[in-house]
Order: structure tokens, then C-alpha cells, then sequence
């Protein structure tokens, strides 16, 4: 039983990532529901186009202090902690490898060079980046009594992959920026943990969704 599984799961994987053939299509229901979600991969066998870039998503939160004042974090790279989180683990979780750059590639195709939605599926992919990185600010820098997050900034920094150095390709490796403007937080974008006082403490703002 488990050679057969095994042989079917090998196969099932094969015509997932394979070009469309004849099988594939006839059986595509069958290998969706297979495949999706325990297994998902995003890449194709004979890839025409391999990725090239590296995308580095950073982001930094402006916080209400006690007091009434203002203070704003340093910059945290969210990628950088998931490449450390996926270094020698044997088993990294589909969160880490997956979830932040699925969720910026959802805004970056949704979204114009000037940052700007080009559908509906614009302000829900804004909704999403905005609520992972409330999430992982919230674990990097725990609030004091009576803090509350304001306002949350995002950019990425886009650097090419060098070449081999047998190839004669030269392509620009100069890093490239793209800043967000600041978005406003609100009470639905919070952590559940901190769900109770953070609505409180939003709400008496009722600051819009940017």
C-alpha cells in the first residue's frame, strides 16, 4: 500500500507540474484535489523563465505611546526572517516559505507603479499584506501598556540574481526600492490575541483603511 501510494502521489505530482498533456487535462479535477492545498508547487517542469530577482519585503510601524506622542520602529526584514526560519530546517512550514511572498506578489500584480489598486482585488491584497505585517511587527516588537500600532509602511527591495560566471549575460544588480506610503490601521487588521484593547484603542481614532 504504501509503494502504490507512493508511485500515485510521484505521478500525481509529475502531470501537476508537467506541460499540459493529454492526461493532464482529461484527469485535471482529480490532480487539482490531490495536489491542492498539502502539496502545492509553483514552479514548472522545462520553465521557460526562471525567477532572477530576489524580493526582499521590509516594513516598520508607527506607534501611539501612553502618553499621546509618536514613535516609529526600525525597519524589520520579513524576508530575511523566513529565509533564517527555512535555513537547515528539514521540515519549514508552507507559512514560511509561502505566505509573505505569495501575499506581495498578490499586491504587486494587482496594483500600478504608482501603488495604486487597479481592481477590487487591489484593496483586498492591500488588506492582506497589511494584516501579515501587523502579525509579525506585533512579535517583534511586543507594545508597552497603553501602545497601540498607528500606522504601518511597506517597501521591498528588489536585487537581481548574478549570472554564472561562465555566462556572458550582464544584467543591473543595483537594488531597486519600491516605498509604500504609510497605511493606517484598523480595528479588523489586528491581532486576535490583542483584539480586545487594540479595537478600543483604534477605534477611537475610526481611522480609514489608508
Amino acid at each position: 500500500m504504501v509503494a502504490v501510494t507512493a508511485c500515485v502521489h510521484l505521478g500525481m505530482m509529475f502531470l501537476h507540474v508537467a506541460p499540459a498533456n493529454t492526461v493532464s487535462k482529461e484527469h485535471g479535477k482529480k490532480i487539482y484535489d490531490w495536489v491542492y492545498p498539502e502539496f502545492e508547487q509553483n514552479w514548472k517542469l522545462f520553465a521557460p523563465n526562471p525567477l532572477q530577482q530576489n524580493v526582499a519585503v521590509q516594513a516598520r510601524a508607527q506607534l501611539r505611546t501612553a502618553d499621546g506622542g509618536r514613535r516609529v520602529t526600525d525597519w524589520y526584514d520579513l524576508s530575511a526572517q523566513d529565509g533564517a526560519a527555512i535555513d537547515h530546517n528539514v521540515l519549514p512550514s508552507h507559512t514560511q516559505q509561502n505566505e509573505l511572498r505569495r501575499a506581495w506578489d498578490f499586491f504587486v500584480s494587482t496594483h500600478d507603479t504608482q501603488n495604486r489598486p487597479t481592481g477590487l482585488r487591489g484593496e483586498i491584497s492591500e488588506r492582506y499584506v497589511r494584516r501579515i505585517v501587523l502579525l509579525r511587527i506585533d512579535r517583534q516588537e511586543p507594545l508597552a501598556r497603553g501602545e497601540s500600532i498607528d500606522q504601518v509602511q511597506v517597501r521591498s527591495r528588489t536585487t537581481g540574481v548574478r549570472p554564472p560566471k561562465w555566462s556572458d549575460e550582464k544584467p543591473n544588480v543595483k537594488p531597486v526600492l519600491r516605498l509604500l506610503p504609510w497605511w493606517s490601521v484598523t480595528p479588523d487588521d489586528l491581532p486576535l490575541a490583542d483584539d480586545a484593547r487594540a479595537r478600543r484603542d483604534v477605534a477611537a481614532e475610526g481611522s480609514g483603511a489608508r
